[in-house]
């Protein structure tokens, strides 16, 4: 089962890797930064495979009777991983790449502490001990960048792109949190679905409000046009793998498991971006690999809702409780005789 969730959660890295190496490649190559009309082709791909999958449905998991009973849920689930996507994205121009990789991972003790309350998980000693491993690996990682020099590229205003950061991490705790929940209690193709559906309106209208500037300014050819691809590939593989997974784990072993998805993309800016290698970037993916592999070893468990007792009902129990012992007493019987050799036997 850990070798299972370990293979899952660096697939998912993968697919993170592709999508901030072809973003990264955009913006450095070609001077496009567009992060919403990247996120809306995303949830336009989920719109077109998993709302027209619920559309043909029937029945009380049909199209029409999720938007009935529960639309406003997932319009604030929308807003929430929309937002998510665009804060992230947008604190890299205030900020430096060091201030993001720490405070991204902000979003995991607010995994945590959502998953206590909603989702009713409990953690013991060794889950607190693995998250504490897996942040120190990343801190070797920072380490790695000040020595490398990639964070010296520093913004127009650090406070606002870390409180981006801060916000940005918080809302993609509340989105898994939701999305473990939906998971596993009604269906994969109904969270997909939702989201595509929210997510490509509510990002449709910010990309016509903030960014139709930036692509009418978007010289394309043929290059630019398989970039744009790729990400929307990686990011729909993203979104379609990730509930998978999630079913399988939590949503907290998943934030875990991709943590490592920023040294992937290390390890292609060697290559692409002529990044300088240290070995603490080797030491760091196996510190995180090893808290991952310590909150792995031993499952979370999942408080009872306590029942509490009624007192309304408490005499006629014990009223019941008393006609079944006077009916399992065996009944008197008393035999008389008379004189015409006649017996009658009669029972109280």
């Amino acid at each position: 089962h850990i070798l299972k969730t370990i293979i899952l959660g660096q697939m998912l890295s993968l697919f993170i890797c592709g999508t901030a190496v072809t973003s990264q490649y955009l913006a450095e190559k070609y001077q496009v930064n567009t992060p919403m009309f990247q996120s809306f082709i995303n949830y336009s791909l989920l719109l077109l495979v998993y709302t027209t999958m619920l559309a043909f449905r029937t029945g009380s998991d049909s199209l029409w009777q999720i938007l009935k009973q529960r639309w406003w849920k997932y319009v604030f689930l929308g807003l929430a991983d929309v937002e998510a996507n665009y804060m992230i994205v947008k604190a890299y121009q205030y900020t430096t790449l060091t201030s993001v990789q720490l405070l991204d991972c902000f979003g995991i003790p607010v995994l945590m502490a959502l998953s206590w309350f909603i989702l009713r998980a409990r953690y013991r000693l060794i889950h607190f001990l693995a998250v504490a491993v897996c942040l120190l690996g990343v801190g070797t990682m920072v380490g790695a960048d000040i020595l490398a020099g990639r964070q010296d590229s520093e913004g127009s205003d650090v406070v606002i792109g870390d409180v981006l950061v801060l916000l940005g991490a918080s809302l993609y705790a509340i989105s898994n949190v939701s999305e473990e929940y939906i998971v596993k209690n009604l269906s994969r193709v109904e969270f997909l679905g939702m989201v595509g559906l929210f997510g490509t309106i509510i990002s449709g209208l910010q990309l016509a409000i903030v960014e139709h500037r930036e692509i009418m300014r978007i010289q394309w050819n043929w290059k630019i046009a398989l970039l744009f691809t790729v990400f929307a590939l990686c990011m729909f593989g993203l979104y379609s793998f990730m509930p998978v997974v999630i079913k399988v784990t939590s949503a907290t072993s998943v934030n875990l498991g991709i943590l490592t998805a920023d040294l992937y993309s290390l390890f292609f800016g060697l290559f692409l971006f002529s990044y300088k290698f240290s070995g603490l970037y080797i030491l760091s993916f196996v510190i995180i690999m090893v808290g991952f592999i310590l909150y792995c070893s031993t499952p979370t468990r999942t408080a009872e809702p306590t029942t509490l007792p009624q007192p309304g009902t408490t005499g006629l129990d014990n009223a019941a409780l008393k006609l079944e012992e006077n009916d399992s007493e065996t009944p008197a019987i008393t035999v008389q005789f008379t004189r015409g050799e006649i017996v009658v036997v009669s029972t109280d």
